[in-house]
């Protein structure tokens, strides 16, 4: 039996995304068992980026609006700069990530995908990392941030790149497989 059987991981992502960021950790958990659906803000497919240069595109599973953190196990929040951007600034999305912590449920973010953590005010006393460029978000909103491959915080995954991938998604993989964190909270 694989770690993740019978689990369903939501990945919140929409044009702009690091395309590694969403592959590498989408196939863990799926090579572990996990059911995982692409959640965006509109339906039709998302465009990937290999740094700034197009890459692929990406079916849309549901849109943000049609699901509920209850209806998932875990989420992973892949970086990118325009991704985690236009994700923060949609106030569904954001909720939709802050309803994950409400319910004490593994999150993992990479890059600048914790940008949407700050803006669901979810960083407060937690020790995170993150792409370098937005440490400065992360401390003005109160997090404690390092620079380490990859931090584990109560069920709160986060990694600076995608040199960090493999330490990432290990840990995603461990989260999840444990479930619920009591401490893993708004």
């Amino acid at each position: 039996m694989a770690k993740l059987d019978g689990k369903r991981v939501a990945i919140l992502a929409t044009d702009g995304f690091e395309q590694v960021e969403l592959t590498q950790p989408m196939k863990a958990v799926k090579d572990e068992g996990a059911q995982v659906h692409i959640i965006s803000l509109e339906n039709g497919q998302i465009q990937g980026f290999n740094h700034a240069d197009k890459a692929d595109t990406f079916s849309v599973d549901k849109t943000v609006d049609s699901v509920s953190a209850s209806d998932y196990d875990g989420l992973i929040l892949p970086g990118g700069v325009h991704n985690p951007d236009s994700l923060r600034t949609n106030d569904k999305a954001v909720q939709f990530v802050r309803d994950f912590f409400a319910q004490h449920k593994p999150v993992a973010a990479i890059c600048h995908g914790p940008w949407v953590l700050v803006e669901a005010d979810v960083v407060r006393d937690r020790k995170l990392t993150s792409f370098p460029s937005i440490k400065t978000d992360i401390k003005n909103a109160g997090g404690n941030w390092v620079d380490e491959e990859v931090v584990v915080d109560q069920g709160l995954v986060t990694s600076r790149d995608p040199d960090d991938l493999d330490a990432f998604c290990k840990k995603v993989v461990e989260e999840i497989r444990e479930g619920k964190h009591d401490r893993q909270t708004v």
